[in-house]
């Protein structure tokens, strides 16, 4: 069992029945962060890129929790450049193991970098993930990207039963993008994310499983910030 708690924009928190924790892309000053949610416990934190709506809260909580911080290779030395102690560097087609969680970095198409002190740092390429549970399932978490025809490759080499889409619009997919998503990676359930944080996230859930119809295999999960899902 996995329990997954939207913490607003496009972070996750990820919690196995172990108490294992897992939080991605964690931004924990979002709009829509639900100030009441807890997080005494982070094993792991997975970064998709280096915008800060993305990574910003990710060295404190590596301070707090010494948790193991997985990222593309630019943004893990950048990470160890603020003192986090267990960055994982790695890269596309790669998989590595955090806590009873595997992580196996995909492609994306996004933008990535950090702004310090005024100024853009390189930060890779962006990325998603295949998260891997002990129970054999698999979940893909996109990041912020459009739809590309390689996620078919996604779906040949995983299967993963569950999909989390951006499906805001303007600096990512709007649901259109997203709905064409689905079929090429057919999970059985989709969670949008990346939407509703400020006016121009324009795309709704609601959009998006009128755009799949009601005969589409996959069926779209809309959660609220704060409110834990189990899965």
């Amino acid at each position: 069992m996995l329990d997954i708690t939207w913490l607003g924009h496009g972070s996750f928190h990820f919690q196995l029945d172990t108490g294992e924790v897992l939080l991605v892309d964690p931004w924990l000053d979002n709009p829509k962060f639900p100030k009441d949610f807890p997080i005494p416990r982070v094993d792991g934190i997975l970064i998709t890129h280096g915008h800060f709506d993305h990574i910003a809260s990710a060295p404190a909580l590596a301070e707090q929790h010494s948790p193991a911080v997985v990222a593309i290779y630019e943004i893990a030395t950048w990470l160890e450049g603020k003192g986090v102690k267990n960055a994982i560097g790695m890269n596309k087609g790669g998989t590595t193991t955090v806590g009873s969680f595997t992580a196996t970095m995909t492609h994306a198409l996004h933008s990535s970098s950090i702004l310090e002190d005024g100024k853009l740092v390189y930060a890779g390429e962006a990325a998603g993930y295949v998260i891997g549970l002990p129970d054999g399932r698999r979940a893909y978490f996109a990041g912020d990207t459009t739809v590309f025809g390689d996620m078919a490759l996604i779906a040949d080499l995983y299967s993963p039963e569950l999909a989390f889409l951006p499906i805001g619009d303007l600096y990512t997919m709007s649901p259109r993008e997203a709905a064409l998503a689905c079929r090429l990676v057919h999970p059985k359930k989709v969670i949008p994310m990346h939407w509703g944080t400020f006016p121009p996230l324009t795309g709704r859930p609601e959009q998006l499983a009128k755009l799949l119809g009601d005969t589409s295999a996959t069926e779209v999960w809309p959660l609220e910030p704060g409110k834990t899902v189990h899965w």
